[in-house]
């Protein structure tokens, strides 16, 4: 029981892992579209605002809508057809990608292909573990995203120098359809069976008190949804923007950048395992997310006006370290929200709405900042300014949790 259980978040993880690298192809290569195109500084902020906020708007919006579908038409079903849909759109980059007005175009469809996956994978976790483990199996699979991250530049940089960003893409869109897909069908099942509900119902009992469910207001769920809209805006912000800060304005060649970008992610990898397993043992989930985000905000103001191109990954890397804190607590938190059918549907409302308030914000913002000033620097102080919105956000969370935290 315990393999198995534990071989569904490694499973999920792979997915994600496929699906991250799907998504953040584009941020990666962005260099090398603007040189194609000849774009300026100026340029590529106002064109890189329109092709990287328009997969967090379908993203967010279809999550949203069909997240509560998904769950009814079953959880494995639509997690095998979002993978099927986001391989597929990866692919047409390829034949289909050579304007700025396609590229949008099939930006859009992504967002809209992968949009239940990560509420279904919530989804998963819930029915098939208790709340005191539920922080470390949520950290298993959104792990999967800070690998992608990680490995992305050292995958995708050689790729599309060597064979051209189009042909890249290409081959990582077949990935999924050859690794992800027969995963989930060989061996995910949406609900456990009777003989394992059992022992998830004594399990429960033995870690009673420790994430048990909140009855929360819509207001406190309205809260955490305005916090994880401005987690989103930082966490989208340092994503969508990063390869190019450190390339036009640290003067790192596209060449060089996948050890840098490696060094920073990793250190999220870390994190992420660190705090969950911080969060599973104590249940101060929202404390811990408020202290790590204030904490981010400070090192990445510090990038900004660092001397020497070493010390700003190492403030970078501590930084993503820091805002793990929110990214490893924050499934879990959100399941504890919710009813156990409805984990699906509360994930999509959550996830579509931060994703479309914070990706789009953390795309255009930025993006806006940098096409006004010709500066990076100007986008990355707004990340900085997020972060620590988000830690008041967290503190006054934690403030109205309180009041509702089972007794004893």
């Amino acid at each position: 029981m315990q393999s198995s259980r534990w071989r569904i978040p490694l499973i999920l993880a792979i997915t994600v892992f496929v699906h991250y690298i799907d998504r953040n192809n584009l941020p990666i290569v962005l260099p090398q579209i603007a040189r194609e195109f000849g774009w300026s500084n100026r340029e590529l902020g106002v064109y890189g605002n329109y092709l990287l906020g328009a997969f967090y708007l379908t993203f967010g919006v279809a999550q949203v809508v069909l997240s509560p579908l998904a769950e009814r038409f079953g959880i494995k079903r639509s997690l095998m057809l979002s993978i099927v849909g986001f391989s597929v759109c990866t692919m047409l980059f390829y034949p289909l990608g050579h304007s700025l007005m396609a590229l949008i175009g099939l930006r859009l469809l992504l967002g809209v292909a992968e949009s239940v996956h990560m509420p279904m994978n919530s989804a998963l976790v819930s029915r098939w573990f208790p709340p005191h483990e539920r922080g470390r199996a949520n950290s298993i699979y959104v792990a999967g995203i800070l690998v992608a991250l990680a490995v992305a530049p050292l995958l995708i940089v050689p790729l599309a120098e060597r064979y051209g960003w189009r042909l890249a893409f290409a081959l990582l869109g077949l990935a999924g359809l050859l690794i992800s897909l027969p995963l989930v069908a060989w061996f995910v099942s949406d609900v456990p069976d009777a003989r394992h509900a059992d022992k998830l119902r004594s399990l429960s009992l033995k870690g009673a008190g420790i994430g048990a469910a909140l009855h929360v207001p819509k207001s406190v769920l309205a809260l955490y949804i305005v916090a994880g809209a401005g987690n989103a805006f930082c966490v989208f912000g340092v994503l969508n923007w990063l390869p190019s800060y450190l390339n036009r304005t640290r003067g790192i060649e596209f060449g060089e950048l996948s050890l840098p970008l490696f060094a920073v992610f990793v250190a999220g990898i870390v994190g992420v395992f660190a705090w969950a397993y911080v969060g599973d043992r104590t249940g101060k989930r929202t404390a811990y997310a408020s202290l790590g985000l204030l904490l981010a905000g400070v090192c990445v103001v510090l990038t900004a006006f660092a001397p020497t191109n070493a010390l700003a990954v190492a403030l970078l890397a501590a930084g993503v370290f820091l805002q793990s804190s929110f990214n490893a607590q924050e499934f879990a938190t959100l399941q504890q929200m919710a009813s156990p059918e409805r984990v699906g549907a509360i994930t999509g409302l959550y996830n579509g709405t931060t994703v479309l308030v914070g990706g789009v914000g953390g795309s255009f913002i930025p993006g806006t900042l940098t096409a006004l000033t010709g500066d990076f620097r100007a986008g990355l102080l707004s990340i900085a300014c997020g972060a620590c919105v988000v830690s008041l956000l967290m503190a006054w969370l934690t403030y109205r949790l309180r009041a509702y935290a089972p007794a004893g």
